[in-house]
């Protein structure tokens, strides 16, 4: 994983410089659960509480994004203090899928109480779906369906990001898995045309992992509701059967602002 860090004073680092670690996806979760959390101050263009924080042990240290669910702004059409674990949802969703589109998240107490603590990514924010999706088809048709599987009300165009490694990440996804139709995106770009082959395969997976006793169902469990669950599910099952992506429906289908 990038962002992780050795201490300076680690045995890996070499005439006190600070390299860069890579680390399994495991190592990686275990530090952002159980890490010491430092505050370094909130990101000032998130509509809800968010903090920059460092979260790290002995061995590791890296950056990191904190959500506390005290601090979310309450939306009528979304449960109050839901937000932070819909985000949590839609990592492990990204995960059952094999696509690594969210960045290592959890759930966990921290200085402001519960909240979601997600894996910083480091990128130029100046750059965005609009100025490099046409470079990334495929990861672009992926969160596409992730989009319209989850339900996101809010996928603009700069919750897609692309690190130093060409790696495309997507975040914010505090305003999914609603009941309702909601799914908000600046990406119809494959509107109507049919979904690839390895893409409707890895929701076919996903569907046979959607079984009441699977791993995937307690972990949603402890996040959403049930009728969310439900309804996901509906949703996947309607992806399969068509196998195209989806249209814009006739209520408003951009986010606002697109980026």
């Amino acid at each position: 994983m990038d962002n992780l860090q050795a201490p300076p004073d680690s045995p890996e680092t070499s005439q006190g410089e600070i390299e860069t670690q890579a680390i399994s996806l495991e190592r990686a979760l275990k530090l952002l659960a159980e890490g010491d959390i430092e505050l370094h101050g909130l990101l000032p263009w998130s509509s809800n509480y968010t903090f920059l924080i460092a979260v790290g042990d002995e061995e590791l240290k890296a950056t990191a994004v904190y959500k506390p669910c005290q601090g979310e702004r309450p939306l009528w059409d979304f449960p109050e203090g839901t937000l932070a674990m819909r985000e949590v949802a839609a990592y492990v969703v990204s995960e059952a899928l094999g696509w690594g589109l969210v960045p290592p998240t959890v759930l966990r107490e921290g200085p402001h109480g519960v909240g979601m603590v997600q894996l910083y990514v480091d990128v130029d924010h100046e750059q965005h779906y609009f100025t490099f999706g046409d470079r990334h088809v495929e990861e672009a048709q992926r969160i596409a369906v992730f989009d319209a599987l989850i339900n996101n009300a809010d996928r603009k165009a700069g919750h897609v990001l692309e690190d130093a490694q060409g790696h495309i990440w997507a975040i914010d996804h505090g305003v999914c898995f609603s009941p309702e139709p909601k799914l908000r995106t600046v990406i119809w770009d494959f509107a109507g045309q049919p979904i690839p082959p390895d893409i409707l395969q890895a929701l076919r997976d996903l569907r046979e992992q959607m079984t009441k006793r699977s791993h995937l169902i307690r972990a949603l469990g402890q996040l959403l509701d049930q009728d969310e669950i439900d309804a996901m599910r509906r949703r996947l099952d309607r992806l399969i059967a068509k196998a195209k992506f989806p249209q814009p429906g006739p209520d408003r289908h951009y986010p606002w602002p697109p980026i």
